[in-house]
Formats: structure tokens, sequence, C-alpha cells
């Protein structure tokens, strides 16, 4: 284990802005993870995991020691006729993961294609896209508590999943570093084309869905079509999180806005974040370096040479526009540091 200093964290984050940390050290084995909690850097200075940096903005340098996880592995603890029991470090690349399990024809993570990230952050935010969510597939979550360094396992239930939320966001921040999680998938078909996005390019394209490659294949292209790559253009996918909202509120709100996209969900009213911010005209929007992707209102995007601040800045007068303009106050997905 090398702990290097004043380290250049542009290409772990992709956003691709310049941030320095104090410290850095990449972790590949659960022994480089006893000696680091050993180490008196680790435990004199502010800790930070990542994994593929999807879900950050660095709004200046870190001071503290940043942990990049390279822990890699994939492999099946069980199965039956019916079902299969996944394991995989969370270091391993999501998309690398959901190819592992598409490829076997295993069923139930197939919509979650092309996910930015590592697969430790999946249960952190637990992550969703057309029609799916990480809770319908996670089985358990294995942990090392950072104080003692002893190993841990969370059930599903113990992680407590909710719209891009988890006890880790909450309770148990900072308490666990996440090392792998272990996934129950379906040998039979457990087709999920819901999503009206993903069922209309399914229908328009002919395509019938037999394997959970299909709608892998149709979610990819569809994440294509609408979101930039990061490797060209820096972003971390959708920004905000979509609004929930009362019925007594959205009676309130197609009063003067009868045309106002939603949808109901177990009991709860959606309304599409980027249709808000598409009303309040950001929608391809630049200013600077930073700007709003023309395809997508949700998807913050570095032109090039943009800082963490301003990128900040821009997301904070579109929350003030759509509190102004709507009265609902946007959460942010990314986490800022």
């Amino acid at each position: 284990m090398n702990v290097l200093e004043n380290y250049d964290l542009t290409k772990w984050n992709t956003f691709g802005v310049k941030a320095n940390a104090r410290f850095f050290v990449e972790i590949e084995s659960e022994e480089d993870l006893h000696e680091l909690f050993q180490s008196e850097t680790f435990k004199q200075h502010t800790r930070l995991f990542l994994g593929g940096g999807s879900n950050i903005l660095f709004v200046k340098d870190f001071d503290g020691i940043v942990i990049a996880n390279k822990l890699q592995g994939i492999n099946i603890v069980s199965e039956n006729e019916h079902d299969v029991l996944v394991r995989s470090m969370s270091g391993v690349v999501w998309q690398d993961l959901v190819s592992f399990c598409v490829g076997r024809g295993y069923w139930g993570i197939e919509n979650l294609s092309s996910i930015p990230g590592t697969v430790g952050g999946s249960p952190v935010q637990n992550i969703g896209a057309y029609g799916a969510e990480l809770k319908s597939t996670l089985d358990s979550v294995e942990v090392f508590d950072i104080e003692t360094g002893e190993k841990g396992v969370l059930s599903k239930e113990e992680c407590e999943l909710g719209y891009r939320d988890s006890v880790f966001k909450s309770r148990l921040k900072g308490k666990y570093f996440i090392s792998a999680i272990v996934l129950r998938l379906s040998k039979a078909p457990r087709i999920n084309i819901s999503y009206k996005v993903l069922e209309n390019y399914l229908k328009d394209n002919n395509i019938e869905v037999k394997t959970p490659a299909d709608i892998s294949s149709a979610v990819t292209a569809i994440r294509k079509s609408k979101l930039p790559d990061p490797k060209v253009t820096g972003n971390a996918g959708s920004f905000f999180k979509n609004v929930f909202v009362s019925k007594e509120k959205l009676d309130e709100m197609k009063s003067s806005c009868p045309d106002l996209p939603h949808f109901e969900e177990g009991g709860v009213i959606k309304i599409p974040t980027g249709w808000l911010i598409e009303q309040c005209g950001f929608k391809g929007k630049t200013e600077g370096h930073v700007g709003m992707h023309d395809k997508q209102a949700l998807v913050l995007v570095n032109h090039g040479g943009a800082t963490g601040q301003e990128i900040k800045d821009f997301a904070m007068k579109i929350i003030d526009c759509v509190q102004n303009k709507f009265g609902l106050t946007l959460t942010p997905e990314v986490n800022f540091v």
C-alpha cells in the first residue's frame, strides 16, 4: 500500500474538475484495508472513499486522505433451478457486473445497464433506472467497520433502501466501508418493460424481449442517445433527484400548469425534475464553462475547464429558479465535497 501526497484527482471524478487530495491511496485487497485502518495517516485525517467518481463534485481541494477502491472479483455464491446468488467486490465497474449477469442469462439488473460508477456505490444510492432499482435484487452487503476493522454483513432490510437513499447516507454514514455486495437474480424470465421510454423503444424497433441482453442493449442505446459520454464531456449523469409531491400539491400546480407531467408510484406522485428545469429555460443553456445538456435537462456538463464551484453555482441557480417558479425544492443526487 503506497500513500501518495498532493495527488491530482482530475481523472478520479467524471466531471473532470481539477482538485488535489492531501493524501491518496489505492486499495486492491482486504489486506490493504487492514493496513490502511491501522495507519496513522488514516486515523488522523478526514477520509473519502472513491469508486468511479461518478456521483461526486469536488468544489475545492480535499484536505484529507482519498481512498480509491480497486477491489476486484465476481463469483457465483450458490444457485438452484430458480435463483442464483452473485457476489461482486465493490471496486468492480458496475457495467462489468451487469455484463457478467446478462451474459449468463440472469434476470434482475438488465434495466440498470450502463449506469456509471462502481459496485460499491450501488447500495449507497440504491441506484435505479428504467423502472428498476437495486433493492429488487440486493441480498446483502459486506462491510468493514472503519473504526474497528471488523468485517460484517448487512441484510437488504438493514440497508434501509429508499429512493436514491440508504442507511449509508444517514445514520451509518462514514461508519462502514462496503467491500462487496451479493445479488439474488432469477434464472426464469422476469421481464420488466413497464417504463414508458423503454417500452416505446422496444416497440418502435420491433424488438421482442427473449433474454436479459435484449433489455440491456435497449437501455444502453437509449442512454447513449440521451446522455453525454463523461469521457468526452464531463458530467455525473442525472444531477438532481426527481420530485415527489402530495395530491394536494399536484392539484394546486395543475391549476396553473394543466399539462404538468406526473406519475404515481407506490402511492406517491412523482414529477420529472427534467421537465421542471426545462420550464425554467435551462435545457441546453451554457454559462461560461458550465451548461445543461441539450438533450436531457437533468445533466449538468463541464464543457472544459470548469471548476467544481462553478458547477455548484450553476446548480444553485437551477434550484432557486424551480423553487421560485413552482414552489418545489430540488435535491442533488451528486455529493458536494
